[in-house]
């Protein structure tokens, strides 16, 4: 559950974190359309996808209840911000188009776009710092703090997986345009892939 959300929603937040590199366009107009573009791609999937997130924490809480209870303790802090930065983020995708207005959606697209690369980030430093092992007393309590969790280790995963977000967006918005735009993201795509394999191999 915990892999298809992070498959599914991957992608939604590399287009949303894309926006400034793909969204670009050669005047006020054509950046709109673009961006227009973009978010259409993920219009139909976006919101299905962050239910995986929601039964995932379920069925960690029905399969290992101890082990739930430690890390929801633990991570707290930034599992508050991830869904700060999904309501912010979704938010913007519902608001942006509500008013024809330059300001209006420049200010919500900022939100997207924080909210696309916040989430995946803090979800990596979470996932790896499971991995690389937390510090628990003996009542199976966190016994750490906030700066605990924010290691190098951990850091370098949170980039590896906006990375791979990243790259996942950039080829989701080559499958599903044409034209600039396409070209534009299989270009981005591939350098991104590298620098994310580059980055997963210094982790591992």
């Amino acid at each position: 559950l915990w892999t298809g959300f992070l498959i599914l929603e991957g992608f939604d937040f590399g287009v949303g974190a894309l926006l400034p590199a793909l969204g670009k366009g050669k005047d006020a107009a054509d950046t709109e359309k673009r961006r227009r573009v973009m978010l259409t791609t993920i219009g139909p999937h976006w919101d299905g996808n962050e239910v995986w997130l929601l039964t995932a924490g379920g069925a960690t809480f029905a399969a290992f209840p101890h082990w739930y209870a430690t890390m929801f303790s633990a991570f707290y802090l930034p599992l508050l911000l991830v869904l700060v930065a999904l309501i912010v983020r979704n938010m913007g995708f519902e608001y942006r188009g509500k008013r024809d207005n330059d300001a209006w959606r420049r200010n919500w697209d900022y939100c997207i776009i924080a909210g696309s690369i916040l989430s995946p980030l803090l979800i990596g430093v979470a996932l790896t710092n499971i991995v690389r092992g937390l510090p628990i007393d003996a009542d199976m309590e966190f016994a750490g703090n906030f700066f605990t969790l924010l290691n190098p280790m951990s850091l370098l995963g949170g980039l590896v997986i906006l990375g791979l977000s990243l790259t996942h967006g950039a080829y989701f918005i080559a499958l599903k345009t044409q034209g600039d735009i396409r070209r534009d993201a299989q270009a981005l795509a591939t350098k991104l892939g590298l620098g994310t394999a580059v980055l997963a191999v210094v982790l591992l």
